[in-house]
């Protein structure tokens, strides 16, 4: 049941175009810098912006900030809300449901899929833009630390958000981390995309449903009102991965970060199954 729906996933042209414009979006921002030369003075700016003019290496780390906000979890509220609502506006979900398999096992495995596209969407971003990154602003070995102070380094090696320097090795783990963790932050909007596309028979209604809840809590966040609340939001903790690009590393906002994802990816996937368990299919 997996491969089918992996394989299904991978045939439909809005994944593939969702891959693409991810990766352009930073690809396209690295292009216009280095055409311009226009670059925030240190510490201002979008975060990381200012120190991909020295070394490219950075830049992953910018490009997963650049599409955070908006055009990813744009991407995964597309993919997610057609999982299930996708199949009953065809009418292809009853038939599905005649064959033996369980509802569970179903919901499984488009959770599986839609894991995928998140990872795979996380993982190109990253792989995208450290090619473009290291093409256009090289490895060079004088990096600026914090406050615009230059300092030689070794080779490769860039500033971390505190000053001292990571070496390249430790970069890539800090970025394997991040590409782990920014995949489980989107993996709560897959698990509630298929939550609403078990609501709706419109791919689209259940999209929306998606985008509403990242508004409602970004609009939450930003009214700073409710600080209890605040904390079980699932926008709140979206960018606690710019601490492991600290040094010394902060893990703790990242770990909290992880356990309110999965308790949101608990709760929505078991919501759904509730509903679809429950759920007269008639088309």
């Amino acid at each position: 049941m997996i491969g089918v729906e992996l394989a299904l996933l991978l045939r439909k042209r809005r994944v593939w175009l969702c891959w693409a414009l991810l990766c352009a979006l930073p690809t396209l921002v690295a292009v216009v810098v280095t055409s311009t030369g226009v670059l925030p003075p240190p510490g201002q700016g979008p975060p990381f912006l200012s120190a991909v003019a020295a070394n490219g290496q950075i830049f992953p780390a910018f490009a997963l900030a650049l599409v955070l906000p908006v055009l990813l979890p744009i991407t995964v509220a597309i993919v997610s809300g057609d999982t299930v609502a996708g199949e009953a506006s065809t009418g292809m979900l009853r038939y599905l449901l005649i064959r033996p398999v369980g509802r569970l096992r179903m919901l499984v495995a488009k959770l599986v899929s839609v894991a995928f596209f998140v990872a795979a969407a996380v993982a190109l971003v990253v792989a995208t833009s450290y090619a473009v990154g290291i093409a256009l602003f090289g490895t060079g070995e004088n990096t600026p630390q914090a406050g615009g102070t230059p300092a030689v380094v070794g080779f490769g090696a860039v500033p971390s958000l505190s000053g001292p320097v990571i070496e390249p090795t430790d970069l890539a783990t800090r970025t394997m981390l991040t590409v782990a963790y920014l995949g489980l932050c989107m993996l709560t909007l897959g698990a509630l995309g298929i939550f609403y596309s078990t609501l709706a028979d419109s791919p689209l209604a259940a999209a929306l449903g998606v985008l509403a809840t990242v508004v409602t809590s970004a609009a939450l966040q930003a009214l700073d009102a409710a600080p209890d609340l605040q904390f079980f939001l699932p926008t709140t903790h979206w960018l606690a991965w710019i601490d492991l690009y600290r040094n010394p590393v902060l893990y703790d906002p990242a770990e909290t970060g992880a356990w309110v994802q999965a308790g949101w990816i608990v709760v929505a996937f078991g919501a759904a199954w509730a509903n679809l368990s429950t759920k007269d299919v008639t088309s």
